[in-house]
C-alpha cells in the first residue's frame, strides 16, 4: 500500500529488505486460543557469527523483556538474526537461535562456545493464550528457512496477536533512499506494533474507549547499507521516536519502545593492531535522521493497514485502520 509520507524516495519494494542482503521471515501460529508467532530479520544470508555486522540499540522506555541488547551496545556488533515474538516466548526463541547458530557453525567446522541471540517482544495476551508459549524451535527454524526479500505485512508472525492504538496492529515495513557523494543508500524499518492510546492517534479520529492508555510495546528494527559507526547508528535509532511522535505516541510508562539497528556496510579494513573505518561525515547525518523518521511513521501505518479485523479472547471485536479510513 502506497502512502504519501514525508519527502524522501521510497525503495523499490518499500520494505526493510530494500537494503541489499536483508531477509525477513515469519512463522504464524493460529490454533486453539493461540494467535501469535515469530518474525526474524537477517542482515545477510551467511553465518552472522563469523561475519558480524555493526549494530546498536536504543531503549526509549524499558518496559520490555528483550534479550541480547547489553552485548550489542557493549561491542557494537550483531552475531545472530534478530527475532521478534511475544513476551513469554522470548526464552524459547532465544534457545532456538542458539541451536541454529551451533548447527550453522558446525557445518563450517567451527565449535561454538558462546553466542548472543537478540530477541525482542510484544505482549499479545489480549488476542492469544500467551501462557501456552506455542513458539519454539520448529517455528523459529521455519521463519529462518523461509526468510526472503518479499514478505507479508499485517497480522502475521510476531504481529499476529498485537494491537495498535486500539485497532489491529502487526508487522509493517517501509524504506527510504538518498544519495551521498554520488552513491545511493537505503534505510529500512520493520515495526512490530502493540502500543498507543486511541485518543492520541493523529491520522484519524478514533473512539476514545478503543485504547485508553499508551501501553503495550513497539519494536523497531532498522537496517541500512550506509557506512555508520555503532555510535552514529544509535543516533539514527533515536530518531525512530520522530515517526512515533508524528502518529501521537508520547512513549507511555507502561509501554516498551525499543529499536535495534544494523548496517550491512563493511565493518572495517583490518590491519596489524589497527582498523580503518569508513563512516558518514557528521554534518550529513540529517539524511539518515529524516529517512528513519519517515520510514518509522510509514512502517507503523503499514502494520495497521495490512491487518484484518480480529477478536480478543473475551470476544471483543477489533477493527482495522482501513475500516476507519473508509468513507462513511
Amino acid at each position: 500500500m502506497k502512502l504519501d509520507i514525508g519527502r524522501m524516495e521510497h525503495g523499490p519494494l518499500n520494505l526493510i529488505t530494500d537494503v541489499e542482503g536483508v531477509l525477513v521471515g515469519h512463522a504464524t501460529v493460529d490454533r486453539d486460543r493461540c494467535h501469535t508467532g515469530v518474525t526474524v530479520v537477517l542482515p545477510h544470508s551467511g553465518n552472522l557469527f563469523t561475519h558480524k555486522v555493526t549494530a546498536a540499540s536504543c531503549v526509549f522506555n524499558g518496559f520490555g523483556k528483550t534479550a541480547g541488547l547489553v552485548q550489542v551496545d557493549e561491542l557494537g556488533t550483531l552475531e545472530t538474526p534478530i527475532a521478534l515474538t511475544n513476551t513469554l516466548n522470548v526464552g524459547k526463541v532465544h534457545d532456538a537461535l542458539v541451536t541454529w547458530s551451533i548447527e550453522q557453525c558446525a557445518r563450517e567446522g567451527l565449535r561454538l562456545t558462546s553466542v548472543n541471540p537478540v530477541v525482542c517482544e510484544c505482549n499479545d495476551s489480549r488476542l492469544s493464550d500467551i501462557a501456552a508459549r506455542p513458539v519454539g524451535q520448529a517455528e523459529v527454524f521455519a521463519a529462518l528457512g523461509t526468510a526472503s526479500r518479499e514478505f507479508e505485512q499485517g497480522a502475521v508472525g510476531a504481529g499476529r496477536g498485537t494491537l495498535c492504538y486500539g485497532l489491529k496492529g502487526g508487522i509493517g515495513s517501509a524504506s527510504r533512499r538518498f544519495d551521498v557523494a554520488g552513491e545511493t543508500f537505503t534505510v529500512g524499518v520493520l515495526a512490530q506494533t502493540n502500543y498507543g492510546a486511541s485518543a492520541d492517534f493523529l491520522p484519524t479520529q478514533l473512539p476514545r474507549d478503543l485504547a485508553e492508555s499508551d501501553q503495550g510495546s513497539i519494536i523497531l528494527i532498522v537496517a541500512t547499507d550506509l557506512p555508520l559507526t555503532c555510535r552514529q547508528l544509535k543516533r539514527v535509532l533515536r530518531r525512530c521516536s520522530v515517526g512515533m511522535a508524528r502518529l501521537g505516541s508520547y512513549i507511555g510508562h507502561g509501554s516498551g519502545e525499543i529499536a535495534v539497528g544494523f548496517t550491512t556496510a563493511p565493518r572495517a579494513e583490518q590491519g596489524e593492531g589497527f582498523i580503518a573505518l569508513r563512516s558518514l561525515r557528521e554534518e550529513l547525518m540529517n539524511l539518515p535522521f529524516r529517512a528513519v523518521g519517515e520510514a518509522t511513521e510509514e512502517a507503523i501505518l503499514q502494520s495497521m493497514l495490512w491487518a484484518k479485523p480480529d477478536e480478543t479472547l473475551d470476544g471483543k471485536r477489533i477493527g482495522t485502520l482501513a475500516e476507519k479510513m473508509r468513507p462513511q
